[in-house]
């Protein structure tokens, strides 16, 4: 469930109220390559790239209070940072660095262009009220890979805040400043090579044990491979991520829903999902992954944005016991 929402900013204006100017840093406004684009129908945001950001110390990430998105990326030509707006029905975007026009290429399916969310048609109470609270849900795709699969490999088997903790560590280290006028502290992350060259001590630093850290080095050395998979469809994506040792069908599920926008994706072997929906849907707390999938049945070719739904509709069972506690590296 990392990156369900992205924090609402100060109410100066919103993603919805305006395309003000961008401030460089330390200077006048510096211009990058634009477009303007419209969506066919209500667009959200915040809902849209919230799963994109992982916490809310994310160095490739920032929603910043004058209502725009930005993202610091390592397209396959290069670094790119890329600031999104909205206003009117219609979105802006600008784009600075090498990956510039890669970036903007791509813009209306990161923003759900590709998206089909006529497609799903709730058959649940609990989803047809979110969904109708939520029109500007729409699932995009990056077209990137290793960008959601490095920091999901990091979420494996441990607290949110323990995987943010390493992403933020390791980018802000090992990284380069994002290109163009972004705001203070953001980075792209390494190129594969450098995540490859990161010395054991520095993963310690990061609390990331061997098996993480070998897991990410061996998909790195085919990262070639891995970024191929953007090209195919979800479940022959899924196939090849699954390839490399150490990444399973959780993890798996989880890059695709970020880099294919993949709708049916559901995530299995979560520690909370299927509790979640099997709350929400049958008041069943204590459902499994076997459960989940059953009551999600009715939703086959849909059950990431019904999950999706769940989550942003705030159903959910109450906390029985304490948070999950970090564990030291050497527990891990």
């Amino acid at each position: 469930m990392a990156g369900r929402f992205a924090p609402r900013p100060a109410r100066t204006a919103t993603v919805r109220d305006g395309l003000p100017g961008v401030p460089a840093q330390g200077g006048a406004p510096r211009p990058g390559k634009a477009r303007v684009w419209v969506p066919d129908g209500p667009l959200d945001l915040g809902l849209v790239l919230g799963p994109l950001r992982r916490g809310p110390g994310d160095p490739t990430f920032r929603a910043t209070p004058d209502g725009s998105v930005w993202r610091a990326s390592l397209t396959p030509v290069g670094p790119g940072t890329l600031r999104v707006a909205a206003r009117g029905g219609r979105v802006r975007g600008e784009a600075w660095g090498p990956g510039a026009e890669w970036l903007l290429d791509r813009m209306p399916e990161l923003l759900g262009a590709g998206d089909d969310p006529a497609a799903f048609t709730p058959r649940h109470r609990v989803l047809a009220v979110t969904w109708q609270r939520t029109p500007g849900l729409r699932l995009g795709r990056t077209g990137l890979v290793l960008e959601s699969l490095i920091p999901s490999v990091l979420e494996q088997k441990v607290t949110t805040l323990e995987a943010y903790g390493a992403w933020r560590l390791l980018v802000r280290r090992f990284g380069s400043p994002a290109p163009g006028p972004a705001p203070g502290g953001m980075f792209v992350m390494p190129a594969p090579r450098t995540w490859a060259l990161i010395p054991s001590w520095e993963w310690h630093r990061a609390g990331v044990e061997d098996k993480r850290a070998a897991t990410v080095l061996r998909a790195v050395r085919v990262a070639t491979r891995m970024e191929e998979a953007a090209g195919m469809e979800p479940a022959a994506a899924r196939a090849r991520l699954e390839a490399v040792p150490g990444v399973g069908p959780w993890t798996s599920a989880e890059v695709v829903q970020r880099s294919h926008g993949a709708p049916d994706a559901v995530t299995v072997g979560d520690l909370h999902l299927p509790g979640i929906v099997g709350f929400a849907l049958a008041g069943n707390r204590g459902a499994d992954d076997a459960e989940m999938l059953r009551l999600l049945e009715p939703y086959a070719g849909q059950r990431h944005r019904a999950a999706r739904l769940i989550l942003l509709s705030g159903r959910g069972p109450g906390r029985r016991g304490p948070r999950m506690s970090a564990r030291g590296i050497a527990e891990l």
